[in-house]
């Protein structure tokens, strides 16, 4: 016995339309997601540059988590240095 006749017969394709969800977005013209997109009201001025240079960073490198060493540059070209 041949494993193609051990094999249920297939199903005719129905004609259900393909759906595209990729092109629906509901985020807005962006489509991008913003880690502190919705709360930079929420923060003092330092807290807001921060989250903006993070999300451009996140932008410039089509990056959507940033790790420790990439935040670590952030805070860098912001100007902050560790004190010794």
């Amino acid at each position: 016995m041949s494993l193609a006749s051990s094999l249920p017969p297939t199903q005719p394709v129905t004609d259900v339309p393909f759906v595209d969800r990729r092109q629906q977005s509901g985020r807005g013209d962006s489509g991008e997601r913003r880690q502190f997109g919705n709360s930079y009201h929420n923060l003092s001025a330092e807290g807001k540059k921060l989250a903006e240079a993070i999300d451009t960073y996140k932008l410039d490198h089509h990056r959507r988590y940033i790790t420790t060493d990439e935040l670590l540059g952030v805070l860098g070209q912001l100007g902050y240095k560790r004190s010794e």
